[in-house]
């Protein structure tokens, strides 16, 4: 895909994908990785194939393979005031911002373009099993957001968010319960309708006028 796109003009590819979409709490991360021409790592895909320590082992390996790459991150803050669409254009621009070279072309896994213009962007249904870029991305924001999630997991043991990322796990369920949500708990969605001592707690997203969008994203 980056050699069609090549050959159509644009010199600068960026694979991007995102993790965290999911999880109850901490940010949504979205790697950027403008791939090299030559054979990449082996064993480079998805990193939802790969077990922790296979990306951790490659993670290294990828990040030298890429001519670039850089992460953008938005907060469970801006996830709770801006809905995840808003907030994952903003991860988006803030990772490929951060490139030290802009890109003429992006492949953004999935089929939905939240990033838009001026960005030149290409969806593919599962970009990270067939496009090179996208698959570094993938593991690079991978790694890079399991690492923070556990930092941020020090203070609070028992959610375990350095086994789960955030993610709803049956560890990280039971501490909910018994003791609420945490400072990095994404407090609008819907997972506190099911928690009677901690729903009141709830959040109701603000909706952006200006941008046409309503509080409907989960």
């Amino acid at each position: 895909m980056e050699r069609e796109l090549r050959e159509a003009g644009a010199l600068v590819v960026a694979g991007v994908d995102e993790v965290g979409r999911g999880a109850w709490a901490g940010p949504v991360v979205v790697g950027a990785a403008v791939s090299a021409l030559g054979v990449p790592p082996t064993g480079l895909t998805d990193s939802k194939l790969l077990t922790a320590q296979r990306r951790e082992e490659l993670a290294p390996l990828v990040a030298e393979w890429t001519v670039a790459h850089a992460f953008g991150a938005a907060s469970h803050e801006e996830i709770d005031a801006l809905g995840m669409t808003a907030a994952l254009r903003l991860a988006a621009v803030r990772a490929l911002e951060a490139l030290p070279v802009r890109p003429d072309a992006v492949v953004l896994d999935g089929s939905h373009d939240f990033l838009g213009d001026p960005w030149r962007v290409r969806t593919v249904v599962k970009g990270d099993r067939v496009c090179v870029g996208v698959a570094a991305a993938s593991v690079l924001a991978k790694v890079h957001r399991d690492r923070l999630m556990a930092e941020l997991g020090l203070d609070y043991p028992e959610f375990a968010f350095g086994d789960n990322a955030g993610y709803p796990s049956p560890v990280h369920q039971a501490a909910l319960e018994e003791r609420g949500p945490t400072p990095y708990h994404r407090m609008s969605w819907a997972y506190l309708d099911n928690l009677p001592r901690w729903r009141h707690l709830k959040r109701v997203r603000s909706v952006l006028e200006d941008a046409g969008q309503t509080a409907l994203d989960f």
